[in-house]
């Protein structure tokens, strides 16, 4: 009768699994003062673990017949420099863009994949450490998909902004980067003695700045949105799932739930392979889209 009591509701285990770990709740979309920590945990070991493969990749590379791993490597490497090459024109930038997405790449994906760990078993492990070393075990959070933070994926994107702009300005100049900046997409009024022109500048110049505003900030939300969502999403279908085996009794329909939930989680999860790679190289491409525009003269 007390474990039927203190037994989860199904929105309260998908709230308990939607819940981080970290300094404390957010108060809204945006709450700098909130550090989710399990997923600068994830993203840093997983980093560190992407480094750590293309490391070994680049030091047993012969010039031999190359290995499986080498090839798969090669191969990927080939074809995100193809990419680089089409998008990104200027050859001293791609010295550092085109590794840069490569690591995008690898990093997203290495991120992603967590998705398809079965979602009850690192939290449930968390759950058993966090109760040993003395705490209640009920508010022992654990998310351990960092694309599904929207804070991670708008992080990656805001790095992406500032690398536009130091690009805009190392290929451009300052001034030139602000000239483009008063005087694109609507361009500008020539200046004479007629006081009228300079009233006309001014309000062109103000309309480009805010076109330009909104470009920068679009692109941005977009690019960290768009990743946050599909895997969001993609997290909590496999929570749908889970507590279909959740409903499992020796019945006809306990039965059918559990072979339900069977079926369609290896149908997700395999349907979810491409999506996780899909949406790194989305996330990569849009990077090097970026970058190349911030390149481009208007």
């Amino acid at each position: 009768m007390a474990a039927e009591e203190h037994a989860q509701t199904p929105g309260e285990y998908i709230i308990h699994h939607l819940t981080h770990f970290g300094t404390g709740k957010p108060k809204g979309l945006v709450d700098f003062s909130v550090v989710n920590f399990d997923s600068v945990f994830f993203s840093i070991t997983l980093g560190v673990l992407g480094c750590f493969v293309m490391w070994l990749a680049a030091r047993k590379v012969t010039s031999g017949v190359p290995g499986r791993f080498q090839a798969a490597v090669e191969w990927l490497l080939e074809g995100i420099d193809n990419e680089a090459k089409g998008i990104v024109h200027n050859a001293t930038s791609r010295k550092f863009v085109g590794p840069l997405a490569l690591t995008v790449f690898v990093w997203v994906v290495l991120l992603n994949t967590m998705d398809l760990l079965p979602v009850d078993l690192l939290p449930l492990l968390w759950q058993k450490l966090y109760g040993a070393a003395g705490h209640d075990p009920e508010h022992a959070y654990l998310r351990s998909v960092p694309t599904a933070d929207l804070s991670i994926t708008m992080g990656l994107s805001v790095g992406v902004l500032l690398l536009c702009l130091y690009y805009s300005i190392k290929i451009k100049g300052l001034g030139g980067w602000l000239h483009e900046l008063y005087v694109a997409p609507f361009g500008t009024v020539k200046v004479t003695a007629n006081p009228l022109t300079w009233i006309g500048f001014l309000l062109l110049s103000l309309a480009n700045v805010g076109m330009q505003l909104v470009e920068y900030v679009s692109k941005t939300v977009s690019h960290g949105m768009r990743l946050f969502g599909n895997m969001y999403a993609g997290e909590l279908i496999f929570l749908l799932i889970a507590m279909l085996g959740g409903a499992f009794a020796l019945s006809v329909g306990g039965i059918a739930l559990s072979l339900l939930h069977i079926f369609a989680g290896t149908v997700w999860a395999i349907f979810h392979i491409l999506i996780i790679i899909l949406q790194a190289y989305v996330f990569m491409m849009l990077t090097l889209v970026y970058v190349g525009m911030a390149h481009d003269s208007h």
